[in-house]
């Protein structure tokens, strides 16, 4: 769905999943510094958004992801994932509730696949999901983080909350911060040990759900498959990789780079699932590139809790 946005002055289209909105009014840079600042909001109107409604929906998806919901006060933003039995991320997705309901947004073209997997889940329990995306746009603050405003009013709500940045800018900060997008920085592999989501999207202290065995048995004998990590881009070739480019260290495969942005003091910038082995200072090329390592999940994480075996 295009965004209404895309007609304020200045503004250039995304590309990819975020073509429906602005990637940039015309400074990137300086719409950095400004949600830096504290000033200013990001259209994400492009996000789907589902509500997912009756008394038993807590403690049904309490159940069902790897949050823990059943105790979840109104007003307090969450995050949760699914998983596979084998303990990939299938579905992720964030919100609020309500007191009446759950209302989550997902990643653009998602939200199709996540109902039609939580319809599957319902049996006798007293749930009910409606599809929202046509009524609630999503936007982000630097003070308030993500808020879902009625589509109708997007435009009151920009001349309110100004200046727009792009997602340009929001990508760059959100990169820097090591955050991961699901279905960018992720594949159908991942698991959550790998990038950073233990804790954020993770309870550890919860009931069974489905994929727990291979994310407890991660976290306690640690050394996850592969590992997030934000990568430093020679900013003496004037472009970003692509996602999926092969990261290499030497003559070897050891990964792929997922998104990549223009950071304002940092340069260009990316994350990338790695190998766990690949040493942290290794020297490392993706597309041509050169890259440095920034390390964001540890190679050993969960070494901590290693039991004491006799």
């Amino acid at each position: 769905m295009t965004s209404p946005l895309l007609d304020l002055p200045g503004a250039v289209g995304g590309d990819g999943v975020d073509a429906p909105v602005a990637a940039h009014y015309g400074s990137f840079n300086g719409e950095q510094r400004a949600l830096e600042a504290g000033e200013g909001f990001v259209d994400l109107s492009h996000h789907e958004v589902l509500r997912i409604a009756g008394p038993d929906r807590l403690t049904w998806l309490h159940s069902l992801t790897t949050q823990h919901l059943t105790d979840l006060a109104p007003g307090v933003p969450t995050q949760a994932l699914v998983l596979s039995p084998q303990g990939h991320v299938e579905h992720e997705m964030r919100g609020t509730d309500d007191g009446e309901a759950l209302t989550v947004f997902t990643e653009p073209g998602r939200a199709g696949a996540l109902a039609e997997f939580l319809e599957r889940m319902k049996f006798m329990m007293r749930v009910e999901i409606t599809d929202l995306t046509d009524e609630l746009a999503l936007t982000w603050r630097p003070a308030t983080g993500h808020r879902l405003v009625p589509r109708a009013e997007l435009t009151t709500f920009a001349e309110a909350a100004g200046p727009a940045a792009g997602t340009w800018a929001y990508e760059a900060l959100r990169i820097a911060r090591g955050e991961p997008r699901f279905g960018l920085d992720t594949d159908h592999r991942t698991i959550p040990n790998e990038v950073g989501w233990i804790g954020p999207a993770v309870h550890l202290d919860k009931g069974c759900y489905r994929g727990q065995e291979t994310v407890a048995r991660v976290h306690t004998l640690g050394r996850p498959p592969r590992r997030l990590t934000l990568l430093h881009l020679d900013g003496s070739e004037n472009r970003l990789p692509a996602p999926g480019s092969e990261v290499r260290a030497g003559e070897k495969a050891v990964g792929t780079v997922g998104s990549s942005a223009r950071h304002h003091e940092l340069g260009p910038i990316a994350l990338a699932l790695l190998k766990r082995n690949t040493p942290v200072d290794a020297e490392l090329m993706v597309d041509g590139v050169a890259a440095a390592q920034e390390v964001l999940v540890d190679p050993e994480v969960g070494l901590h809790v290693r039991p004491r075996l006799r």
